[in-house]
């Protein structure tokens, strides 16, 4: 399993956004500047990060985006998720139905037992550990 490079950039905007003083808003250029993500492809994740609720963007002069709650209440999981949907090692982990080898499947509670590990490694980290492990 491998992120994709918009969830990536999503992750790093969002460690971006939580090293600046709360409540201070930063250009979607100035972000993209700043940690080396096209402009046009930040936007779109900005606006996906801004639907799910982990940023709020303000239009104008003195705009930006900034984090919509506090960098402790922000996952990793969460950012991941609102730009990749859930986590998924194999289709069958999400939706049983899906295996065509149904019960007998002896490879599905593997798949199952690692990606709920890595969804709970997931949830469990926080923004405020990455931002104090990234200074």
């Amino acid at each position: 399993m491998q992120i994709t490079r918009q969830a990536d950039y999503a992750v790093r905007a969002v460690v971006y956004l939580a090293q600046l003083e709360p409540g201070v808003r930063a250009s979607t250029s100035h972000i993209a500047t700043e940690q080396n993500i096209p402009i046009t492809f930040l936007a779109k994740i900005i606006s996906q990060l801004s639907a799910s609720g982990v940023v709020r963007t303000t239009r104008g002069s003195r705009g930006g985006v900034t984090l919509a709650k506090p960098m402790d209440e922000i996952s990793l999981l969460e950012v991941v998720e609102a730009i990749d949907g859930p986590v998924a090692l194999n289709e069958c982990t999400t939706d049983p139905s899906r295996c065509v080898m149904g019960e007998s499947c002896s490879v599905r509670e593997v798949w199952c037992d690692a990606r709920n590990e890595l969804v709970g490694k997931l949830a469990k980290t926080k923004f405020s550990h990455l931002v104090k492990v990234a200074a």
